[in-house]
């Protein structure tokens, strides 16, 4: 580097603090300061991210990001990392995220381009995609048989806005306005006791409630998909080495094969029985994010 560029160099480096550490990030920081990471998660997002019979947070998304703790720890060079975890909702997750108050969450989160204008994502560790959740003798098989039928779905999930296009494009004639709750607990609790007829959330979702449910053989999920969801772990902006920690990790699990491991332990069957096999899509989406190092 010639003397003059390197000046102007030096010299743009001390007028920007930041861009010499760009990707010394917040929540690193605050990880080897702390000893203590903090994720989000769902109560009833089965079986990715839930509370299971002793109350412990548990599911597949749990697992992958406890192995991003472990990675963390092992960079950080740090005895311990405590984990603590703090339940959220779709209308709580991202304010609760980029206020500081969770450093990952790990759930049902679909990756948008409207979120990242808020929040970042780490690579792709699921994809589903919109159906309904009815009961096997409601005649409905898709969306379109929703005329004059109460439909229910989680305030502010992409669940609730693909059903809201579907219904306005098709002119779907629902009773009433779509029925909007804060949680997949409450929607199940409106299906189970009648006042809806149909509860729209992902396919997996769906499934994990039915898996749960106390009649398991009552309920269906119909209908071709409206709408598909890939999930990623969301985490605040700006914290590219948290972020390239998290992939890295994602990447070596898909390399060495034990995301697979991970998905059978939860999917096939599944504590809950929701025998919900690995598709080819998945697959082939774990294949392109196995980055080399």
């Amino acid at each position: 580097m010639k003397p003059a560029l390197a000046a102007v160099f030096t010299m743009a480096v001390l007028a920007f603090p930041g861009f010499a550490c760009a990707q010394d990030g917040p929540v690193m920081k605050r990880i080897a300061e702390t000893k203590t990471i903090t994720i989000g998660h769902r109560d009833a997002s089965v079986p990715l991210s839930y509370l299971g019979p002793d109350g412990k947070v548990q599911g597949y998304s749990i697992d992958i990001c406890l192995r991003i703790v472990d990675a963390a720890k092992e960079e950080l060079k740090l005895d311990r990392i405590e984990v603590k975890f703090v339940p959220l909702t779709p209308q709580t997750r991202i304010p609760l995220l980029t206020a500081g108050t969770v450093d990952m969450i790990c759930e049902t989160s679909t990756h948008t381009l409207g979120r990242l204008r808020q929040v970042s994502f780490l690579n792709i560790t699921f994809l589903t995609g919109s159906k309904l959740l009815v009961r096997k003798n409601s005649g409905i098989k898709r969306i379109e048989d929703l005329t004059d039928k109460v439909l229910v779905a989680v305030l502010g999930g992409t669940n609730e806005r693909a059903a809201q296009v579907e219904i306005d494009t098709k002119k779907i004639k629902i009773k009433g306005e779509m029925l909007k709750v804060k949680d997949n607990a409450q929607a199940m609790l409106n299906l189970e006791q009648g006042r809806a007829d149909a509860f729209t959330s992902d396919d997996v979702v769906l499934y994990g409630l039915k898996s749960a449910s106390k009649d398991p053989d009552e309920w269906e999920v119909v209908g071709p998909y409206f709408s598909y969801d890939p999930y990623g772990m969301m985490i605040p902006r700006n914290n590219d080495d948290f972020r390239l920690l998290g992939n890295k990790t994602i990447a070596r699990l898909i390399q060495s094969g034990e995301i697979e491991v991970i998905y059978k332990k939860w999917f096939e069957p599944g504590p809950t029985n929701i025998n919900y096999p690995l598709s080819d899509r998945l697959r082939e989406n774990f294949r392109l994010n196995a980055l080399p190092d």
